[in-house]
Parts: structure tokens; C-alpha cells; sequence
């Protein structure tokens, strides 16, 4: 999957160069990529959480999701307010637990989440992932030629292949909420993840700021090592550039 994703990339610079330099022939499906700016770079921040997660599982705090693509444009010359839009980007989430541990380094065979507000615990604990993925959006555009002030709606999938994930505690405390000891703990390990994700995306908005949201059709765990969840997110895009 990660091969994959980075011929995409390259592939998608392919795409771009000849879009900007083939100007001998007509284009059929598509116009010129330099005839308007049209979210190339996109920037989202928002809150994730795990959808279907049994009740034994609590999560607290802000846990967020951060987002970054390099969207390459391709709007059809028979209906300019409609596009084709692909490219690579990275996707990280961070999903706070509330007095519990996730032993994604244990030598079980499944992922073991382990209630500890009778006893030590840290005062915040996340467990994250980051992947690299490959988004492919349908755009709307009311105004293409004026990106700044135009309505805009879109609808996509992502398939991203996982980098890393890791746990990390900080501030271990005892069961009546007492400082033990200021120290980080960290754990890495894709032992019992999901390594293939595919979400479904949506995204509306005017102008530079847009509200999006993700919704992944593929489990966040392996099947049999833990329960089925799905990951979404929530948040605030910020495009245009």
C-alpha cells in the first residue's frame, strides 16, 4: 500500500507538469490546472473519536485529529464548477483515555485496554496513529474563477497505509488524583492496527474555511486482536493556497 500511494504521488506530479505544459492540443476532459487556484494545499484540524467502541473503553479530553494534503486539481472544461482532485498527505489522530492504558506492545495476542482508576494512572494518556494517504475528491465550486468568494462542497475517499502508532502517558498519579512522579511514557507498535485504512470524506464551506468530516469505512483494529471500531473526525478545513 505505501508503494502504492508514493507512485500516486509522483504520478500526480506527472499529471500537473503536463496539465501546465502541454498547450499545443486541446483538452478533452479537463481545463488548464493554471487557469484558477483551487485548494492545492489543505490544512484540517478537528476532534476524532472512535465510533462503536464498548462501553469498558472511555476516552476524555480534546482528542484531536491534524490533517495536511497537496491537492492536485482537475476541473472538467465542459462543467468548470466541477473537479477531479487528488494527492498525498498525512493523517494523524489522537485519541485521549480517561484512567486507562492500551498495551499495544503486549506479546498477547490481543489488545488488551485496561481500567486503572483504582489504582496508578496517568493524569493524560493517548494512543495515536499517523498514516499516509492518498484523498480523491468530486468538487463543487460555485465561482472557480473567483476561489476566494465562492460556495464549495465536496465528497471523497482516502486510502492510507499506517506509519506509525504509539502510546503515551504523562504524569503518574494514584488513585486519588496525587502526583507519584512528573515522567513520559511511550510505546510503539502497529502489532494489533489495522495497517490498510479507507474513509468515506465530506467537506462544505465558503471561501478558505470549510467544515469537513471522515469517516473510516475499515476498522481501527485487526479483526480478533480487539474490538471493531471505526475512527471519524470532525473539524475545521483551511484551503486555497
Amino acid at each position: 500500500m505505501r508503494r502504492t500511494l508514493f507512485s500516486a504521488f509522483f504520478f500526480c506530479l506527472a499529471l500537473l507538469a503536463t496539465a501546465q505544459s502541454d498547450t499545443t492540443g486541446p483538452v478533452k476532459i479537463f481545463r488548464p490546472m493554471q487557469a484558477r487556484a483551487k485548494d492545492h494545499f489543505m490544512i484540517q484540524l478537528g476532534g476524532a473519536m472512535w465510533q462503536n467502541k464498548p462501553d469498558s473503553i472511555k476516552t476524555g479530553g480534546f482528542s484531536r485529529t491534524f490533517n495536511m494534503y497537496l491537492m492536485f486539481d482537475f476541473p472538467f472544461k465542459t462543467s468548470p464548477k466541477f473537479s477531479i482532485a487528488l494527492g498525498p498527505g498525512l493523517s494523524t489522530d489522537n485519541v485521549f483515555l480517561d484512567k486507562m492504558t492500551a498495551n499495544i506492545t503486549s506479546t498477547g495476542s490481543t489488545l488488551v485496554f485496561k481500567n486503572a482508576t483504582d489504582t496508578t494512572h496517568f493524569k493524560k494518556y493517548k494512543v495515536s496513529t499517523a498514516f499516509l494517504e492518498l484523498p480523491v475528491e468530486l468538487r463543487f465550486s460555485s465561482n472557480p474563477d473567483n476561489d476566494g468568494k465562492s460556495f464549495k462542497a465536496a465528497v471523497g475517499l482516502r486510502a492510507g497505509t499506517m506509519l506509525a502508532a504509539w502510546t503515551k502517558g504523562k504524569t503518574l498519579q494514584n488513585s486519588a488524583g496525587t502526583t507519584l512522579n512528573e515522567y513520559i511514557e511511550k510505546e510503539k507498535s502497529k502489532k494489533f492496527f489495522n495497517t490498510t485504512r479507507i474513509s468515506a470524506t465530506a467537506r462544505l464551506g465558503y471561501g478558505h474555511f470549510s467544515v469537513f468530516g471522515s469517516y473510516s469505512l475499515t476498522s481501527l483494529l485487526k479483526e480478533g486482536v480487539g474490538p471493531q471500531m471505526n475512527a471519524m473526525s470532525i473539524g475545521l478545513t483551511l484551503s486555497g493556497l
